[in-house]
């Protein structure tokens, strides 16, 4: 999601999500236990993983529906694999205005120092809040105003610069609050259609996402036991400001309640693919663990 996109139904594309979630259950089972679960979004003018007013970032509204799960229960049950790691949420919580959702995502949006000292800000930092990236029909990501099943939205966007033989890597986190559940699942159904749609993707003038594929795994499928519905997508990212070959583009995206937390890495030569997902995972993981702070029912 490189910036906001648009939402949700439960369709399985293909299979790489799936290892990204298993390490995204194993942080949440270091980082707190049941307390909470593990997550990952699009941004401004930088494609799947952005932000609320840039190519690339959340999704908007739209696509089939998904299931709607009964007030004040978080999921189908605990995976057949183990225990689950999503909290109840407490419907009293739930934000009602933009401004209490503002609040609500001041709570869970991360900075930079969740991607070790090496990370800084990147230049814009945050995205418009009042603006939102719209895939057209051309494969082009333009921006909108914000649709009304949107109450806020924010995408930061992070960089490792160049150095020890590797190039700049992006990160780019992107948080959106909905008026509840079923909004929220309409954006990652978004998520997924899009994929289909457009495996490849113009995000700015010299920025391009090529060869996308991905994985959705509502609760309780593949093992997710870490986030209501679970959505990542994977390619290759081309900067042709830069030159060079193609980088690996990884997006992971993660539902509680009405909110949804994404984190999109963009790799770079020379960096290690296994080092971009370990700084993917703390992103979605700590995002995740915020949430169920912020919106879940106190534990008994």
């Amino acid at each position: 999601m490189g910036g906001p996109p648009d939402h949700r139904r439960h369709v399985a594309l293909r299979a790489c999500g799936c290892a990204l979630a298993g390490l995204l259950l194993l942080a949440g089972c270091s980082s707190g236990g049941a307390a909470g679960g593990t997550a990952g979004g699009k941004t401004d003018g930088s494609g799947p993983s952005g932000s609320a007013g840039t190519p690339g970032a959340p999704r908007g509204a739209g696509g089939s529906a998904p299931p709607v799960l009964p007030a004040g229960t978080a999921g189908p049950g605990p995976s057949r694999t183990g225990p689950s790691l999503v909290p109840e949420l407490d419907e009293a919580k739930l934000p009602r205005t933009a401004a209490e959702a503002r609040a609500v995502l001041a709570r869970i949006v991360v900075d930079e120092r969740v991607f070790g000292p090496r990370a800084v800000r990147a230049t814009p930092f945050e995205s418009n809040p009042r603006r939102w990236p719209v895939l057209d029909q051309d494969c082009v990501w333009q921006t909108a105003a914000l649709p009304a099943d949107v109450l806020a939205t924010s995408t930061r966007h992070f960089r490792i610069p160049a150095a020890d033989g590797h190039g700049t890597v992006r990160l780019d986190v992107t948080v959106t609050v909905h008026h509840d559940r079923e909004e929220s699942g309409w954006e990652t159904a978004r998520a997924m259609e899009e994929v289909l749609r457009c495996p490849d993707q113009r995000l700015t003038s010299h920025e391009t996402l090529k060869n996308l594929w991905g994985n959705g795994n509502y609760f309780g499928d593949q093992g997710n036991a870490w986030t209501e519905d679970a959505f990542s997508e994977t390619g290759e990212y081309v900067d042709e400001a830069e030159g060079g070959g193609p980088a690996v583009y990884t997006w992971s995206q993660s539902q509680f309640g009405p909110v949804t937390m994404a984190v999109a890495g963009k790799g770079a030569a020379g960096f290690p693919t296994q080092e971009l997902t370990s700084l993917i995972v703390k992103g979605t993981s700590e995002m995740n663990l915020r949430a169920g702070k912020a919106l879940a029912k106190e534990a008994p």
